[in-house]
């Protein structure tokens, strides 16, 4: 099986009061699996207050082998479990 795979991809950039995020989409929406990697090439993105822009980019998709796939999913399922613990930082008073 081939480790590397290049494929085109969208990748969508808001920086607004709303939002700052940035979401890749691979042609051909290869399945990501645990431990797999992406990497975007191509000049770094600017994107100006209150934009919100799309453009084309080359990408790299690097697999996983069996061990990084398992120690992924260990790791990833022991902080899913400390996630579910509630902390709080007000002191006990009545209010």
């Amino acid at each position: 099986m081939n480790r590397l795979m290049q494929m085109g991809c969208t990748v969508e950039v808001e920086h607004s009061d709303e939002s700052l995020h940035a979401h890749v989409a691979l042609d051909g929406d290869p399945v990501i699996r645990p431990g797999d990697e992406v990497q975007v090439h191509g000049e770094p993105i600017h994107v100006a207050f209150g934009e919100r822009r799309t453009f084309r980019r080359m990408a790299t998709l690097r697999r996983a082998s069996f061990l990084e796939r398992t120690w992924t999913r260990t790791c990833a399922g022991f902080f899913e479990m400390n996630e579910l613990y509630e902390v709080s930082f007000t002191p006990r008073r009545t209010l």
